[in-house]
């Protein structure tokens, strides 16, 4: 219902953070396949925020961070580095 709320006023920009954390990987992956659509078809940014690696590697750019800092910035490479 969130996502829907999200989506009523056509914003330019989506921030999500853990927006597939308590779901089941069918339902995730139904998320993450409208986020891509949306993405696609309206050209609405989405800034995701997720620690699952599945998850991420729908992005077509991966900034990881870790201790505060980015270990990496670019295109998300088969499976998104670990």
């Amino acid at each position: 219902m969130a996502i829907a709320r999200a989506l009523a006023n056509r914003p330019r920009l989506i921030l999500a953070d853990e927006p597939t954390g308590n779901l089941d990987t069918a339902t995730s992956d139904e998320i993450m396949t409208l986020f891509t659509q949306l993405n696609r078809d309206t050209g609405v940014t989405i800034l995701l925020v997720t620690h699952e690696n599945d998850i991420a590697g729908f992005a077509k750019r991966l900034i990881r961070f870790k201790d505060g800092h980015v270990v990496h910035d670019g295109p998300v490479a088969h499976g998104a580095p670990a």
